[in-house]
């Protein structure tokens, strides 16, 4: 399971079902996709906890899958720190435009939302699952990119490996639905 780190004083903000207080605590992973749009949009309208997080994972450059192979492989390029710095605040940079759009949503949606970003450390699903955790949430949402035949057998589901291994409630909305919900004030 991934590590994952949050971002800096999110982990003692959880009010989940550890907190004393007894309110309500939302996560949602969003990567600013439609189904993760259409998964802020079903929370709004089906669940009512007192505050949400919008959880956006973000990768260091260094880590992408292809840097990664070529690293495995033996041929080890020559890497420039600064210029991987630079690619990795460009990623952290735009991973957080991503996270406050979608907190603009959940608001826009009726929930009171902050952000934080998860630094991936292995896999998507683990830095979200670690997340969950650290935040101390009492639901994880997320939505499906609803891909079917060769490309679900190629690429591992998110939502499925989230919902596997996480020891919290998940709620999934599926990319097949027919209509979004419509936002109540």
């Amino acid at each position: 399971m991934d590590a994952g780190s949050v971002s800096s004083g999110s982990a003692a903000a959880g009010s989940g079902s550890g907190g004393d207080n007894g309110a309500q605590t939302l996560m949602i992973a969003y990567d600013g996709s439609p189904n993760a749009d259409r998964a802020i949009r079903y929370a709004g309208q089906f669940l009512r906890a007192q505050s949400a997080v919008v959880v956006t994972a973000w990768q260091p450059g260094g880590m992408t899958p292809a840097r990664m192979s070529t690293l495995a492989g033996g041929m080890q390029p020559f890497i420039d720190t600064q210029l991987d710095a630079g690619v990795d605040q460009a990623l952290e940079d735009e991973a957080a435009a991503i996270n406050e759009r979608g907190v603009t949503l959940a608001a826009e949606c009726g929930l009171s939302a902050r952000g934080t970003l998860v630094e991936v450390e292995s896999t998507v699903w683990g830095a979200l699952v670690a997340a969950a955790e650290a935040l101390d949430v009492d639901l994880l949402v997320t939505g499906t990119r609803g891909a079917s035949g060769l490309k679900a057998l190629l690429r591992s589901s998110v939502a499925e490996r989230v919902l596997k291994h996480c020891h919290r409630p998940v709620f999934i909305v599926p990319a097949k639905c027919e209509k979004a919900p419509q936002v109540t004030p």
